[in-house]
């Protein structure tokens, strides 16, 4: 298989965008936006380690 085509088919994960203090509206949301960015954090650090499992000739 072309290298080229198989590195398009299994992109590097992008990282979330972190909330800005102006995103929270600060009434205690049981799921407040630093709360989803958190998850979305973890979920990207996992789904990195994975990509780079699989891609090891690629810069960290």
């Amino acid at each position: 298989m072309n290298p080229v085509v198989e590195r398009d088919s299994d992109p590097r994960p992008a990282a979330p965008r972190e909330p800005e203090l102006e995103d929270c509206c600060g009434t205690g949301c049981v799921m407040c936006v630093f709360d989803a960015y958190q998850i979305a954090l973890e979920n990207y650090q996992a789904a990195l380690l994975a990509w780079q499992a699989r891609h090891p000739d690629q810069p960290a």
